[in-house]
């Protein structure tokens, strides 16, 4: 009986255990998503900054 119970038990455990972990990589996915929106946003703010932003060496150079 007291082996049946470690088994049951083990199941079940092994069950939570594999939704954490589903849970854990879903959470992971959506901030690795989070992260490449804004590299994306900020990219685009700094390419703009850099198109807007006067050479000043364009006089100076040869």
């Amino acid at each position: 009986m007291g082996a049946m119970l470690r088994t049951v038990e083990s199941l079940l455990l092994f069950q939570g255990g594999q939704r954490t972990a589903r849970r854990n990589a879903w959470d992971a996915v959506c901030d690795d998503r989070r992260r490449a929106r804004q590299r994306a946003e900020a990219t685009d703010i700094l390419e703009r900054l850099a198109a807007d932003k006067p050479n000043r060496m364009g006089s100076l150079g040869g």
